[in-house]
């Protein structure tokens, strides 16, 4: 199907509000990108539609399939910055794709707070490493008087009545491992997510 003026019209309006909606996920190099893809894929599927019943209802049926400009940016921003996490692993489109998936799907959402949750705990841990040469007296495992489970790990300023803290200069190898093997796990476990979202799509 060759496209009329008015077709033409039409089909430079959706690329238009699609620009629009892009930069507001996109980089203004990869929009320019972007609308081209999306922009040959679309020209593609006109050329060989056949035109019936007319050209308008032909071109609105193509732009209906493809979907709404925002819906399609969104999509097609997530899975660009998905694919750039997972082939380079770098900590910003990883946290770039963590929170494209975070706004729009439930299981994005609960990837991403298990992410914030387990990077949380294991800079704290860190934090405790890194204060306990200066705070000997409150950091490290504090346990109420009479208990002899700890009940935190971490630091009181000043330690409460009643309590007190156990765990000598050792404390310091054991949170900074912890720490670390938190940050490496937290990670792995958040590229893992993005591969399998990647693959789940593609299937």
């Amino acid at each position: 199907m060759t496209l009329t003026a008015v077709g033409e019209s039409r089909v430079n309006g959706y690329l238009f509000v699609l620009q629009r909606s892009l930069k507001t996920f996109l980089p203004e190099d990869s929009v320019r990108d972007a609308v081209r893809e999306i922009e040959s894929h679309l020209r593609d599927r006109i050329a060989a539609a056949d035109g019936s019943p007319n050209e308008r209802e032909a071109v609105e049926r193509i732009l209906a399939e493809l979907g709404p400009p925002l819906r399609v940016a969104q999509a097609y921003s997530a899975e660009r910055t998905i694919d750039e996490a997972i082939t380079t692993g770098r900590l910003v489109p990883m946290a770039r794709a963590l929170w494209h998936l975070a706004v729009s799907t439930v299981a994005g959402f609960g990837a991403a707070l298990a992410v914030v949750i387990g990077t949380m705990t294991s800079l704290a841990a860190i934090a405790v490493a890194v204060a306990k040469p200066f705070f000997p007296n409150n950091v490290g495992f504090l346990m109420h008087d009479g208990d002899v489970v700890p009940h935190t790990f971490g630091g009181q300023f000043p330690v409460p009545a009643g309590e007190h803290v156990v765990g000598g200069y050792w404390v310091i190898p054991f949170a900074l491992t912890g720490g670390l093997v938190g940050l490496v796990l937290t990670y792995r476990g958040a590229r893992r997510f993005l591969t399998w979202w990647r693959e789940r799509r593609l299937s």
